[in-house]
């Protein structure tokens, strides 16, 4: 990395003389800065508060890259140092030399003779002097190569030819091949082999391209073997937020000259069109990895002489290892987000996915999304090794529920009895070819399915969507139990789930579905009028007159609407048993019962994410969990770090305050309404219409007053249509309608963009035309699609009312659960049990996330109110942002309050 532009700001800090900014950086960002560089170069775990409007990213990026380029230069002057051929290595090596002859007899503290001890220290030496050296060969070979691609536009163009070229010469290869194959089909034989399910329809591969494949020179080799320099990655939530860090690292003084890599899934990243078109991530990543396997084994099949030829399989084009060697060397040139790594793979006839992977060692910035970081599995495939690396996770407030949910798998009943009957029939259709062993192995996994619907209530046999369960409800029940009650706890699940994986019979089984089944894979689904039919008689006719027995009736999968299912649902049951065979007392199996065995489902819910967190901080040199609204931290204290066996010592939390001058907000926690009704919104309380009268007096009276747009966020969907008809009802809507045109947040996400224009349209009209309409009045909920990553800044958002304490159902199966295991592992604190802290914690993440919606920059105003005298509490007041709660006001009364907030929004306007 070289020095960042001049013409940057730069401020200082402790441990480094100045970071550099493009522009002069708020205090607050210079103090993030130092504390960030500190933490990294100590090796701490840093749990990093900035709220959202401070530039935090820019910060992460100056600060964390200022530390990897002091890193390496000291790694490299150290490097000089070793290698130098004379001076205080030479005078080292005639001491120890001189030393050795002299007291030939002399032992050190471990015993050992002198010059046995200085034996092994000259050969340690020349080891690491020989693997530095190496180190400095291929650095500088990976500069010159980098350098070389920079400058040099015309080597681009000498690529591009060559590839309309090897275009040309394939489009020719597959006319002569159809003209060939014309009339042909009768010829092809019915027998079809057991690896029928791999012939598939795609383009022909050249046998010029296989060798360029396959022939790798030395140098290749080397670059395949490259060590993996020192380097940061940095994970978030979203494909737009990772998107969004690297235009930042683009505008950043380090856009230039920093080696970045962007990693995602096949979905975003694949640039073969029949495979995109598949449209579901499962069934994308199993074509794929089926194709890699076909490139690999073509070559072997071909060198079969005298055999029967087989049936062409299909290979990916873009899998071409020159053409993803030169796509590497463009990534690392030049700073790019995933889009122009797709249109770059495309324009270079290469694989994006299996391209950027290449660029992984010699990169100094990985950016990647939450599972591929936090998952090992995935993490090994990726070729990411964490040892002594620098990890950082934004938007990590959710970081505890995002391992849990990686780490969960959940099987609908209706998944189970369909690949039920996908594999019987499979079995049947091939049962004289399979060995005996795999026959062992699918009787049981059969049986394991068998069980699994017996568990729901079910008929393995039987069509899911026609039984109906008899006893409705959620039971929870360890791993042991449930494995015990199945009655399969005499089958080895750790073979069974090793054969799965090793034998690919999740991918073979989709071959044959595709082979049999309808002409599309995939089905698009609609609730109202489809039960996706796609899988229900796939199997009606098989090809093959000898197979006699009629086979079964595949029962039909259902699917939440527009949702895309892959025609082989054993893929899902692998991930569940592989749950099952990870699981430890950690571990429960919940089983849900909902009115059909089809609805219903078995989950696997993981207690203790801190078990796979663990391996990230012990690994790593150091991790930063950033967010913009990360309290209460206790949970990621006492929940993850703790438990994942961090030293408290080795835990720095540092948290800055806004950017806003103290004047541009006004939070407001209001204990009762106008009419002195105490707003206290429990279960028990909420529903009285009093309770909603007040909720829609108060409304009223803010949209008087607030300018603009005014979000207003209730627990629930389901509370806010009940609030919505009561005012409707008594007339409260219409009165409310006459100052702000009334929005409400869709429940589905294809939805939230139009109606959040249509509000940003209606704001702005009412601002240009004035007259008795002055705005919007969006009901928004708590968790939902508008309580996180959407702005609500300047008059999209310049009230926040957050209706009640969003605390989530205790009642619910699994967090009982959660809440039981936490009782009895994690000690008590003074005044609450771990569970009870649990729930407040849950629901403050909740609201401090919701009403961070509306302050986004500096010149930005908005008033927050709380609905809820617990708010002012002191144990709850105290898990609030501290940027908030400096400037709170706890108004017992309306009165009181809605001067203030009349003052504050006149005074705004003015």
């Amino acid at each position: 990395m070289r020095d960042p532009s001049p013409t940057s700001a730069a401020v200082s800090g402790p441990g480094r003389a100045s970071f550099p900014f493009p522009y002069t950086p708020y205090r607050i960002q210079e103090q993030f800065m130092a504390a960030l560089y500190a933490a990294l170069e100590a090796g701490r775990i840093g749990i990093f508060e900035s709220p959202t409007g401070t530039g935090k990213s820019l910060s992460l990026i100056c600060g964390a890259l200022s530390w990897l380029q002091d890193f390496e230069k000291k790694k490299q002057e150290e490097e000089a140092r070793l290698l130098a051929p004379e001076g205080s290595g030479q005078e080292e090596k005639q001491t120890l030399a001189s030393g050795g002859l002299a007291c030939p007899n002399s032992r050190d503290a471990s015993g050992e003779p002198d010059w046995v001890t200085a034996f092994v220290q000259k050969k340690e030496e020349q080891d690491l002097v020989h693997r530095l050296k190496e180190e400095q060969i291929r650095r500088k070979k990976r500069e010159e190569r980098l350098e070389k691609i920079r400058h040099n536009v015309q080597l681009k163009y000498a690529a591009k030819r060559k590839r309309s070229e090897e275009d040309e010469t394939k489009r020719l290869l597959q006319l002569s091949k159809e003209i060939l194959s014309e009339g042909a089909g009768a010829a092809v034989p019915e027998q079809l082999d057991h690896n029928e399910e791999e012939l598939i329809l795609a383009e022909y591969e050249s046998d010029e391209e296989k060798k360029v494949a396959s022939g790798l020179e030395e140098d290749d080799d080397d670059d395949l073997e490259e060590e993996h320099v020192t380097k940061i990655y940095y994970c978030s939530r979203t494909h737009s937020q990772l998107s969004q860090f690297v235009h930042e690292v683009q505008k950043s003084p380090f856009g230039k000259d920093t080696r970045l890599v962007s990693l995602g899934s096949r979905q975003n990243l694949c640039v073969n069109e029949e495979v995109r078109r598949l449209g579901a991530l499962q069934l994308i990543n199993d074509r794929c990895t089926e194709m890699q396997k076909n490139k690999h084994e073509k070559k072997s099949d071909a060198e079969v002489e005298g055999k029967k030829r087989r049936v062409s399989r299909t290979v990916c084009p873009f899998y071409s290892y020159e053409q993803m060697q030169f796509l590497r060397d463009e990534v690392l040139v030049e700073v790019k987000d995933i889009e122009q790594l797709v249109t770059l793979g495309k324009e270079t006839k290469a694989c994006p996915y299996y391209g950027s992977r290449y660029a992984i060692p010699a990169a100094q910035l990985v950016v990647l999304p939450y599972q591929m970081l936090l998952h090992e599995a995935t993490r090994s495939a990726a070729g990411i090794i964490l040892k002594d690396q620098v990890v950082i996770i934004d938007e990590a407030h959710n970081l505890i529920d995002t391992i849990t949910c990686i780490y969960s798998a959940e099987v609908s009943g209706s998944q189970l009895c369909c690949a039920h009957s996908q594999l019987l029939q499979y079995m049947e259709r091939y049962r004289k070819r399979l060995k005996a062993k795999n026959l062992m192995y699918i009787k049981q996994i059969l049986y394991l399915l068998e069980r699994f619907v017996v568990m729901l209530g079910g008929n393995v046999n039987q069509n899911p969507s026609c039984q109906v369960v008899s006893q409705t409800g959620t039971e929870l029940k360890s791993i042991n139990d449930f494995l015990f009650q199945s009655q399969i706890d005499n089958i080895n699940l750790f073979k069974v789930q090793r054969y799965c994986e090793k034998s690919l019979i999740s991918r073979k089984l989709f071959g044959f579905v595709e082979r049999y089944g309808n002409p599309a894979p995939v089905v698009k689904t609609n609730k109202e009028n489809q039960k996706l039919a796609g899988l229900q008689n796939f199997l009606m006719t098989l090809q093959q007159g000898s197979y006699k027995e009629g086979p079964l009736q595949s029962p039909p999968v259902e699917a939440d609407s527009d949702q895309l299912r892959a025609a082989s649902p054993l893929m899902h049951i692998e991930g569940f048993l592989s749950a099952l065979t990870n699981a430890n007392e950690d571990g429960r199996v919940i089983l849900n019962r909902q009115g059909t065995i089809g609805q219903s489902s078995l989950k696997f819910l993981l207690l203790n994410p801190a078990v796979h967190f663990a391996k990230v901080v012990k690994e790593c040199r150091a991790v930063i969990i950033a967010g913009g609204t990360m309290q209460p931290v206790a949970d990621f204290r006492e929940q993850l770090l703790s438990y994942a066996g961090v030293d408290p010592a080795r835990i720095v939390e540092f948290s800055c305050g806004h950017v806003i001058p103290p004047e541009n907000i006004l939070p407001i926690i209001l204990c009762s309404g106008p009419s002195n009704q105490q707003l206290e919104f429990t279960y028990q309380t909420r529903d009285l219409p009093q309770m909603m009268d007040e909720t829609g007096r108060i409304l009223c009276n803010l949209c008087n007053v607030v300018p603009g747009g005014v979000v207003c966020f209730f627990p629930s969907y389901d509370y806010e249509k009940q609030v919505y008809a009561h005012w409707e009802k008594t007339g409260l809507l219409t009165r409310l309608a006459t100052k702000k045109k009334i929005f409400q947040e869709p429940k589905k996400a294809n939805q939230v963009e139009q109606v959040l224009a249509e509000y940003a349209k209606c704001i702005k009209r009412c601002s240009q035309a004035g007259g008795q309409m002055t705005g919007a009045l969006l009901l928004s909920v708590v968790g939902g699609k508008m309580s996180e990553g959407i702005n609500f800044s300047d008059d999209l958002g310049r009230c926040v009312i957050m209706v009640g304490m969003p605390y989530p159902n205790i009642k619910s199966p699994e967090l009982q659960e959660k809440m039981t295991w936490l009782d009895k592992t994690m000690p008590r604190s003074a005044s609450q049990a771990p569970s009870r802290v649990l729930i407040e914690n849950l629901c403050m993440k909740a609201v401090n996330q919701s009403i961070g919606r509306a302050i986004r920059h500096q010149k930005d105003y908005a008033s927050i109110l709380l609905l809820d005298h617990r708010y002012a509490r002191p144990a709850i007041l105290n898990k609030l942002p501290q940027w908030i709660r400096e400037r709170i006001q706890v108004k017992p009364a309306f009165g009181s309050a809605f001067a203030e907030l009349r003052k504050f929004h006149r005074g705004k306007s003015d």
